[in-house]
């Protein structure tokens, strides 16, 4: 089936899709953030791969994928309609968040791809476990891993429940 659109009207449509700020991911994410008063995090830092939110001190580079964009093994759909163009440009998307990922690790990163999907309310348990686990983590260069001093060094993240007598 051929596009309704013209050439133009299709290219003005797709410039007003934002990469940034989606309420579905990006500030969803973020009022998950401050509802549990998860704090340290920065947004647009100048980081390889653009991660969506950065914990400089700690290192940790949190990705929010959509479930289309970047293939969902759940919720990701085939589109019917030129299915070549997006059978490559969803493989292009997947590789790079691949390289993205393997690059930053070895960069001393840890990475925390979190799925569009898993910032609903009912899997917020879950995800909040999965964020307090990479941030608790202490994050020492191989070296010091490799001569064994990170046993004695340790780091403590608290992350307190808001009070219900909070207005």
């Amino acid at each position: 089936m051929p596009d309704v659109f013209t050439k133009a009207r299709r290219s003005e449509v797709m410039s007003r899709i934002r990469g940034r700020g989606n309420k579905d991911t990006e500030l969803a994410l973020v009022r998950i953030f401050r509802r549990q008063r998860i704090t340290g995090w920065r947004r647009q830092q100048p980081v390889f791969g653009k991660p969506d939110f950065v914990f400089p001190k700690r290192r940790v580079a949190v990705f929010v994928d959509g479930c289309f964009w970047h293939g969902c093994p759940q919720h990701a759909t085939k589109p019917r309609n030129n299915a070549a163009f997006w059978r490559k440009k969803l493989a292009a998307n997947k590789a790079r968040d691949r390289l993205v990922t393997r690059t930053l690790r070895h960069a001393g990163w840890r990475v925390l791809r979190i799925w569009e999907h898993e910032l609903a309310r009912k899997h917020e348990p879950r995800l909040l476990r999965q964020i307090q686990k990479v941030l608790t983590k202490l994050n020492l260069p191989r070296r010091a891993m490799q001569q064994g001093t990170a046993s004695s060094v340790t780091r403590t993240v608290t992350f307190r429940r808001p009070s219900a007598n909070r207005g």
